[in-house]
């Protein structure tokens, strides 16, 4: 190749790339609003990504992947947590930790409700993002689950984890459906609950589940309308705040933080699956 022809090659090289490049970026823009469900930037939205700035959130947290790596990716916070658990973690985070067992802790900041209100909002909106999978890798959530879990990481199952998940034949064992969904619903149950008796999340152990929940029915404490055990898992699923788990880690007042949206969600078949695999957790 003479000289005259490498420059030619070079300049035609770096054309096509400017223009994929350009392209591509059009392209990118193109889908932004979409993507981003930019309709629902409110001024509350616009207000707490305010409120993440102003309070350096992103000096220890991440929201797809990027920020600081010292506290868990946020990207889908809301989802995994709910409103309620939120709003009750950043008027005071220490009820969510022990620092002899945390080590670190997340300061109190001392935030306005206001501030609290649009930061969640915020958050909500971040979640609902079509970030295509990112970021790929399970991100472990402080006050979570602490033991490896079945997509081979530590942490909460990823968007991305439960779409690779092989589906259980339909005419499988229920329980083993219900397994499933225990991994994959959305909000993922192992995100807040361990099966390993006495270790505790965001929501408590499911551990020894159907003894506990016997000796409950039976102490005249319960406050639901469940009559046994089955009946029990089906309404903390579809009902939570029908009975409330005492712990300021659990609830706040009369309202539990776990979501209240499965009832949406799962179908009646796939609820009945869920309580099927529970009720084997003796």
């Amino acid at each position: 190749m003479t000289n005259r022809q490498g420059r030619l090659f070079a300049i035609g090289s770096t054309a096509v790339a400017a223009i994929l490049f350009l392209v591509m970026t059009l392209d990118s823009h193109r889908q932004f609003p979409e993507l981003t469900n930019a309709e629902n930037i409110t001024p509350e939205v616009t207000h707490g990504k305010d409120v993440w700035h102003k309070y350096n959130c992103i000096n220890c947290h991440t929201l797809f992947g990027e920020g600081a790596y010292y506290a868990p990716d946020l990207t889908k916070i809301a989802k995994h947590r709910g409103d309620p658990y939120l709003h009750a973690y950043m008027r005071d985070p220490s009820k969510f930790y022990n620092e002899q067992k945390h080590r670190r802790l997340m300061p109190k900041q001392d935030l306005s409700e206001k501030e609290i209100k649009d930061l969640v909002t915020f958050l909500g909106w971040v979640s609902e993002v079509d970030n295509q999978g990112w970021p790929p890798r399970p991100i472990l959530v402080t006050g979570g689950m602490t033991t490896p879990t079945t997509m081979g990481g530590e942490g909460e199952i990823t968007d991305a984890d439960a779409a690779s998940v092989t589906p259980v034949d339909s005419g499988s064992d229920p329980r083993a459906l219900g397994e499933q969904l225990f991994s994959t619903a959305v909000p993922t149950c192992k995100a807040c609950h361990s099966l390993t008796p006495g270790a505790d999340g965001a929501g408590p152990s499911l551990g020894g589940l159907v003894t506990r929940t016997k000796k409950l029915l039976e102490s005249g404490d319960y406050q639901g309308e469940a009559t046994d055990v089955e009946s029990y898992l089906h309404e903390s699923i579809v009902s939570p705040s029908a009975h409330v788990v005492p712990g300021d880690m659990y609830s706040a007042g009369s309202t539990s933080f776990m979501p209240a949206s499965y009832a949406d969600s799962l179908s009646e078949k796939e609820i009945d699956q869920l309580v099927a695999f529970l009720a084997t957790l003796k």
